[in-house]
């Protein structure tokens, strides 16, 4: 009985949902307003085949992971040591934090005119001047301005919890390494750093979700001619809403087998801290 209950209770819903569409779209009849679950899963088994002249859908998700990727690890790289430094010292948080809490509530966007005029169609193979024609279509594809709506959707989640992170490390450990001599960057490296990691991944996890949400945003920007996003908006544009869901559901499950592997990452190295409650 508890396997029934682990394996079928969470396929209920699913299913109740799949009939529902299948028998939805059979009664509307109209595959522009709503296609059948068969036409959908063709697209999806066949996973390498050209749609709408624009790449099959193997090729558009690989290029959207990759944009992702790319800011998602640029928003790391500076929200971590940022929330370190504002989360460790009270100077820095009075001088920075007011400041950078002013745009926080501005959704990604927002940024969009703006990042239109800052960078224009410029990419990556614009700033490194490539001159090798496989790596220029390659990095062409990567254009700053998406870079930079990825960018501001995964940075306040990290930033906020590794600030939280620094701020709930006890303070009897910092107290008890500067007795034992250590200066600040070892408290910095040595206790504050592993204190507030279970803080950071989960940071890291909601940021991630965040910039694969604003990928969609990202790639509807001018200069976009792959990725998911763009095969989405290109085929909503021609009427075929079949590929709209096919993109739809290969967010989904990207989106999902990177939470997953986030979880995974926290029960390993982090279970101490759900024992600790």
């Amino acid at each position: 009985m508890s396997l029934v209950k682990k394996w079928m209770l969470p396929l209920v819903l699913p299913v109740i949902f799949l009939l529902s569409w299948q028998l939805s779209a059979i009664n509307m009849d109209n595959a522009m307003v709503l296609p059948r679950i068969d036409a959908v899963l063709t697209i999806l088994l066949r996973p390498t085949d050209n749609l709408l002249g624009i790449g099959s859908l193997l090729t558009n998700t690989f290029v959207s992971i990759v944009r992702v990727l790319l800011g998602y690890t640029l928003a790391a790289l500076v929200a971590i040591p940022l929330g370190m430094v504002i989360g460790y010292s009270r100077l820095s948080e009075k001088m920075l934090l007011p400041f950078i809490n002013l745009f926080r509530p501005i959704a990604p966007l927002a940024w969009v005119p703006l990042v239109l005029a800052w960078f224009g169609i410029s990419s990556l193979a614009t700033i490194f001047a490539v001159n090798n024609v496989k790596l220029y279509v390659m990095l062409n594809n990567i254009k700053l301005s998406m870079l930079f709506i990825i960018f501001i959707g995964g940075f306040f989640p990290i930033l906020t919890n590794s600030i939280h992170g620094v701020k709930s490390a006890k303070k009897i450990f910092i107290d008890a390494s500067l007795t034992c001599g250590a200066d600040k960057k070892d408290v910095f490296i040595k206790v504050l750093l592993p204190s507030s990691l279970p803080s950071i991944v989960t940071g890291l996890r909601v940021g991630l979700g965040v910039a694969w949400m604003c990928l969609v945003s990202a790639e509807m920007l001018p200069g976009s001619l792959a990725g998911v996003g763009y095969l989405i908006t290109h085929a909503y544009t021609v009427g075929r809403t079949d590929v709209v869901l096919a993109g739809m559901i290969a967010i989904s499950c990207v989106g999902g087998l990177f939470d997953y592997l986030y979880q995974k990452l926290e029960k390993k190295h982090f279970k101490w801290q759900s024992m600790e409650r």
